[in-house]
C-alpha cells in the first residue's frame, strides 16, 4: 500500500519482499508511492535521460577548457567557445522539453500495449546484455539509412542542416538537431526496442533504460571531437567512435553510421583520407588488371 513518503512505502515494502534485492526494492517503492505507472515512469524516465545527457555532456566541457587534451582533439583548431555551448545547451533544453518529453510521456502505454514489463524481480543481466547488443545493431542500421537520406537535398537543407552548423563537434551537439530529425533518428533507439518486445513479448523497462544509457553516452562521446590512444575502435575495430564521425562533421558527408563502421565499409560510404586511399588503390589496381 502507498504511503506519505516514498521512504515510507519503501521500508513497508521492505518488510514483505525479503526475496527482492536493494535495487528492486527501491523500484518497486517508487512505483507504490507513485500510484500510477505512467506517471511514475515518465518522471523516471525524463529525469534519468536528462541527468545522463548533461552529465555525461560535462567531462567533455572541461576537457574542452583545458589545454593539455588539445593533443588529443582532431580538429585542432576549432574548440567551442563558452557562448557556443551555452548555445547548444539552450537548444537542446528546449528540444527535450518540446519535443522529447511528449514521446517519453507516451512510451510506457505504447510499449505495455505489446507487453512491456515494469514490475520485480529484474531480469537477468545476461539477457539484458543480449537485447542491449540487439538494439545497437538495430539501431545503427535504422541510423545510416536515414542519416543518408538526410544527406539528400531537400532534407538536409531543410532538416539536417541544423546539426551541422558544428563543423568540429563537441558532447553538447550530440542532440543539437531540428525536432523533424531528432523524432525521425530518435525512433531507431525507441523503435528497436519496441519491435523487440512486440515480436518477443519479453523487455523489461530496466533494459530500455540501460539501452538508452549506453546509446547517450555512445552519441555524446562520438561527437565529443576527440581520440585518444584508449578509445574504444582500437580494442574493437568496428565500433565508430569520435574518429570516425568528426570526419563526418568536417567534410559533411559519408560515414553515416552510428556505433559501428560496417555499413559505410560495405556500402563504400567512408570517409577521411584513409578512404580515400583505399578507394585510389582499389582504381589503380582495376585499371591494371584491365590492361
Amino acid at each position: 500500500m502507498a504511503q506519505d513518503t516514498y521512504w515510507a512505502s519503501f521500508e513497508e515494502i521492505s518488510k514483505y519482499n525479503v526475496s527482492l534485492n536493494y535495487l528492486e526494492r527501491l523500484w518497486l517503492a517508487w512505483y507504490t508511492y507513485m500510484g500510477n505507472d505512467i506517471l511514475a515512469t515518465g518522471i523516471m524516465s525524463f529525469v534519468m535521460h536528462e541527468t545522463v545527457y548533461f552529465g555525461r555532456s560535462l567531462p567533455w566541457i572541461i576537457i574542452d577548457a583545458i589545454p593539455y587534451f588539445r593533443k588529443y582533439k582532431i580538429q585542432q583548431s576549432k574548440i567551442p567557445t563558452a557562448w557556443e555551448q551555452w548555445q547548444c545547451a539552450l537548444l537542446v533544453l528546449l528540444s527535450h522539453f518540446t519535443v522529447e518529453l511528449p514521446q517519453i510521456w507516451l512510451f510506457h502505454p505504447m510499449c505495455q500495449y505489446f507487453g512491456l514489463s515494469t514490475t520485480v524481480p529484474f531480469p537477468s543481466l545476461a539477457k539484458m546484455a543480449f537485447q542491449i547488443c540487439v538494439f545497437f545493431v538495430l539501431e545503427d542500421t535504422w541510423h545510416y539509412w536515414t542519416h543518408r537520406a538526410m544527406h539528400w537535398g531537400p532534407l538536409y537543407k531543410n532538416i539536417h542542416k541544423i546539426h551541422h552548423q558544428y563543423s568540429a563537434p563537441f558532447g553538447l551537439a550530440a542532440e543539437y538537431a531540428s525536432p523533424i530529425e531528432v523524432m525521425v533518428l530518435g525512433l531507431g533507439t525507441v523503435g528497436s526496442p519496441i519491435l523487440w518486445c512486440a515480436i518477443t513479448k519479453d523487455l523489461h523497462i530496466l533494459t530500455m533504460y540501460a539501452w538508452i544509457v549506453l546509446r547517450l553516452f555512445q552519441a555524446i562521446d562520438a561527437h565529443s571531437g576527440y581520440e585518444f590512444p584508449w578509445s574504444l575502435h582500437h580494442f574493437l575495430p568496428f565500433w565508430a567512435g569520435a574518429e570516425h564521425h568528426d570526419v563526418h562533421h568536417e567534410r559533411f558527408i559519408g560515414n553515416y553510421s552510428s556505433s559501428f563502421r560496417w555499413w559505410d565499409y560495405v556500402l563504400d560510404t567512408e570517409a577521411g583520407p584513409e578512404a580515400a586511399k583505399r578507394r585510389r588503390e582499389a582504381k589503380m589496381a582495376k585499371a591494371k588488371k584491365a590492361l
